[in-house]
């Protein structure tokens, strides 16, 4: 319903912020991560937001950019995980660390989240490597007339960057510009949404 909402930032709280925009001000949840990053009230801002609903709740939530609202729908959509525990996450981990860890099985890493035990995160990795496989047929990476390196560093990348929703050929041109070679593959990934998130 709303891809994003930007205007003044009247109030930062404990887990949500206010944004005066057209005169209403949206009441919006987000990562007490995000809302640092966010800056002071009374300053125009830009959040991309999620209209959440259910039976009982209708909320809007707010990301600093599009690799947060990725991450955060692709974990509602994981069996036992709800807006809360979402936005808990997002405070937790960055969207960067959080691709590369489902690609690499990194179930040790998910597990040092607040909330997150080894049977959730054994879950996020199952329930999102097989969306991707079917989403992006990641089991055979698409061959494109750009050469990458092939290597396991740029292949988890590239696997790590279509989890935050970018597609090959983007993906392919943004490694091209990049010298991958002393790079770690978190590095890699840091580097390209850089140049992607503009």
């Amino acid at each position: 319903m709303f891809a994003y909402i930007k205007g003044s930032l009247e109030e930062k709280s404990n887990g949500y912020v206010v944004i005066e925009a057209g005169g209403i001000g949206y009441k919006i949840f987000m990562s007490n991560k995000a809302i640092g990053i966010l800056g002071e009230t009374d300053t125009v801002v830009k959040v991309h937001t999620y209209y959440y609903v259910r039976e009982d709740n209708i909320s809007l939530y707010g990301f600093v950019n599009k690799e947060e609202l990725t991450m955060f729908e692709l974990l509602l959509s994981v069996s036992g995980i709800g807006a809360k525990s979402a936005i808990t996450m997002l405070s937790n981990i960055e969207p960067s660390s959080f691709a590369l860890a489902v690609i690499t099985n990194d179930i040790k890493k998910l597990t040092k989240i607040p909330g997150i035990g080894s049977k959730t995160a054994q879950r996020i990795v199952l329930e999102l490597k097989d969306k991707l496989k079917a989403e992006n047929n990641i089991t055979k990476l698409e061959e494109t007339e750009i050469e990458i390196k092939d290597d396991n560093m740029s292949n988890e990348a590239i696997a790590a960057l279509q989890i935050l929703g970018y597609n090959r050929k983007e993906i392919d041109e943004v490694i091209n510009k990049i010298d991958i070679s002393s790079m770690s593959t978190e590095e890699i990934i840091r580097a390209s949404l850089k140049f992607l998130g503009k």
